[in-house]
């Protein structure tokens, strides 16, 4: 069996995880709330906000706290000439090998949290699907899009 690959994503991608991952649990708490105010403003039991609560709390934890460290250990990803070897997943793991000669193009992106701590996400795109290396150093990220690029050019040309 092939050995994981030996690049790790940054760091500070737990910290835009948990950011992100903050905000979609805060619509969840929002509804918590809400079923409270509307349960108390109409004299309902309160065991539907009780068991609301206890999934804000258990969803909090988890999606906020627990996934994204486990997440970012699990990341990995590694460039050969021939090929990159990207693998990721918490329950299932995902161990997938694009060849060089597939690549089409490849990006960089960057959305608001990302930016806040300096890191951006390559994508690959291959006639089939896109894939996506998360949260790397901007610089990296470059430098990464760049030499996926240039190794993607010299197999095309070898065709």
């Amino acid at each position: 069996m092939r050995k994981p690959p030996v690049n790790r994503i940054a760091r500070d991608a737990v910290k835009a995880w948990q950011i992100t991952a903050a905000i979609y649990v805060g619509v969840l708490w929002l509804a918590t709330i809400g079923g409270a105010i509307i349960s108390y403003i109409n004299d309902l039991t309160y065991w539907y906000v009780a068991i609301a609560a206890i999934i804000s709390v258990l969803s909090t934890y988890l999606i906020v706290f627990l996934f994204p460290k486990i997440r970012w250990r699990r990341w990995r990803y590694e460039v050969f000439e021939q090929e990159i070897y990207i693998q990721h997943g918490i329950l299932i793991v995902s161990r997938t090998l694009v060849p060089m000669i597939r690549v089409q193009h490849v990006d960089t992106k960057q959305g608001p949290i990302l930016k806040k701590f300096r890191l951006a996400s390559v994508t690959i795109s291959t006639a089939a699907t896109i894939h996506e290396i998360p949260a790397l150093l901007e610089e990296d990220a470059s430098e990464l899009r760049d030499s996926i690029s240039a190794l993607a050019r010299v197999n095309e040309d070898d065709v």
